[in-house]
């Protein structure tokens, strides 16, 4: 009976060190899923209005971003409302905030903070002028993120200097197989707008630089074995419901956005992983496939803005089939969702 004992014993430790050692790496490859995944904010369109009015509720909402301590924080533009002036001050006022957080700070600019400047609320500035103190203040490192603790970025004025050595703004990085693209697509049609000569040339070199950058985080990504990619603009390219935003056809003037998003789709249906496109311009939090049939592994991500001052944390985890998933921010400050 003794040795029958013996017998049966040893085979039971070995499989009790097979079961322990099997535990032990199930929950190691647990701990890399964990480590893989991470979190980051999402906001813009904001603060609108008059700073005395709407500066303190927007610094709660930075501490409250802070608090959160997200990997990075993205701005998808439109630091202020149109309908105050784009002087140096206020552009500098909105520089001064984002160096208020305390983690890496991604930046993309909006309409209101140079397109729309020559309105008369406005101030009656150049947009071209404004555009330009923009990209010598808020983008004077191209290679680094803005932020209390900035990080290292690509950007196309550095990457691809001997043809567009202009466009420090158009960004990229890489968090954790996830490949990250910022491009300048404004609202306001992206600036093709018949004011004047000087704006079309500008659109046009501006549309001609978003697509070679937009091609290049593909190839990247591609090139990487990427899980996914994320793209932030400020344009929301899919409102005002006259079809779509590609169709000259449906709208009285020609899209500014019909290069950008034909050459999106095309690129992103290619792909074939998780792509995140983030946009603000109309002020309302949205969640959606936009192109269901053409490319279905597009999820379109609108932030909040203007009076909805809250924010958006997106979580990534890569061994989700998903991939991303969203959760609102909401401001302390503001007494109730809006």
């Amino acid at each position: 009976m003794r040795t029958v004992w013996r017998d049966f014993k040893k085979p039971f430790r070995i499989g009790a060190i097979a079961a322990t050692i099997l535990a032990a790496t199930t929950f190691a490859n647990t701990l890399v899923a964990q480590a893989d995944a991470f979190k980051f904010i999402a906001f813009g369109d904001m603060p609108y209005g008059e700073p005395a009015r709407v500066f303190p509720p927007f610094e709660v909402l930075i501490d409250t971003i802070n608090k959160r301590n997200p990997a990075f924080s993205i701005h998808i533009g439109d630091t202020k409302s149109s309908g105050t002036p784009c002087s140096d001050e206020a552009l500098d006022a909105q520089l001064e905030f984002m160096g208020r957080f305390t983690h890496p700070l991604i930046y993309t600019p909006g309409d209101n903070e140079w397109t729309d400047c020559h309105f008369e609320r406005s101030g009656s500035f150049d947009p071209i002028d404004r555009l330009s103190y923009i990209r010598r203040t808020y983008f004077a490192d191209p290679t680094t993120s803005l932020g209390q603790n900035p990080m290292p970025v690509e950007s196309q004025a550095v990457v691809m200097a001997g043809r567009f050595p202009n466009y420090p703004e158009n960004t990229r990085f890489v968090r954790d197989d996830v490949h990250f693209v910022q491009a300048h697509v404004v609202g306001s049609n992206n600036n093709f707008e018949a004011r004047s000569l000087r704006n079309a040339e500008e659109f046009f070199e501006r549309d001609r630089a978003n697509l070679a950058w937009l091609n290049h985080g593909f190839d990247q990504a591609e090139a990487e074995d990427a899980k996914a990619l994320v793209l932030s603009i400020h344009a929301n390219m899919f409102e005002f419901g006259f079809g779509p935003f590609w169709n000259p056809e449906e709208f009285l003037r020609h899209s500014g956005f019909k290069n950008f998003g034909d050459l999106l789709v095309q690129r992103a249906s290619a792909f074939k992983k998780p792509v995140l496109l983030i946009y603000g311009d109309s002020h309302k939090l949205n969640f959606f496939r936009p192109f269901r049939k053409a490319a279905p592994n597009i999820t379109a991500l609108e932030v909040y803005g203007s009076r909805n001052m809250h924010a958006v944390e997106v979580s990534v985890d890569t061994n989700e089939l998903g991939v991303f998933g969203i959760k609102p921010v909401l401001n302390p400050a503001l007494q109730e969702p809006q």
